[in-house]
């Protein structure tokens, strides 16, 4: 069954942001703004993004605003970060609705939170690519696959959680964050959500194209097959 709204907030507080990012780039622009923003901010993240935050906070302010998402989840990641943000608590607080009774019972039930932001950018597919010998294993390595899908489901979700997906966008965030007193409005959430499906559809079309010059039958020639 579709589930529809009639009813959502305009302006959302910033409480709690996921960061998952290939492309680092600006953190160290980003994450001082949040925590002057808002001092109470929660910061999940996970591998590389982690320790680069955890890094530009410092081991004080790191142990009071940066929380693992394998300790939020309680599952830790797969080796060589292949499953990291794949998780039910995840796509509970990307995903909930404000005033349906029934998604915050299964937040209550699970322990999970509602987030409010998500800043994901995705493995350099194009850029690998892009590159003189490429194989296609490679390729198929460079394959993001929870990044997208974590955009997406902030995306879909700009009722309650806005997605950012451009380094380049962080210093307009930041604005409208201080001028919304640490909220944003539903206005510059679906600004934000049109740009992550943009995003996503991008990156997607750029793996069919790769996919379709390669001959499936030369595809086993760069694995031993067993």
């Amino acid at each position: 069954m579709v589930n529809f709204v009639d009813k959502a907030d305009n302006y959302v507080p910033i409480r709690r942001v996921l960061i998952s990012v290939s492309d680092k780039s600006g953190l160290e622009e980003l994450i001082p703004g949040l925590l002057a923003i808002n001092p109470q901010v929660h910061l999940y993240s996970t591998g590389g993004t982690y320790k680069r935050i955890a890094e530009l906070l410092g081991p004080e302010s790191a142990a009071e605003h940066l929380i693992p998402v394998a300790a939020y989840t309680g599952q830790p990641e797969t080796q060589g970060g292949l499953v990291k943000s794949l998780d039910f608590k995840i796509y509970l607080g990307l995903l909930t609705e404000t005033y349906n009774d029934a998604h915050q019972a299964d937040l209550a039930r699970t322990e999970a939170v509602p987030l409010d932001m998500v800043v994901v950018n995705l493995y350099p597919f194009a850029a690998t690519v892009g590159q003189e010998g490429v194989t296609v294993e490679q390729a198929r390595a460079n394959i993001d696959i929870g990044g997208p899908c974590m955009l997406r489901a902030a995306a879909k979700n700009y009722l309650r959680v806005v997605p950012v997906v451009n380094p380049n966008d962080y210093g307009a965030l930041l604005s409208a964050l201080r001028e919304g007193r640490g909220t944003l409005d539903m206005a510059t959430r679906f600004t934000y959500a049109r740009k992550a499906f943009a995003h996503t559809a991008a990156y997607d079309g750029a793996i069919a194209a790769y996919l379709q010059t390669q001959e499936p039958s030369h595809v086993p020639d760069a694995y031993t097959l067993v």
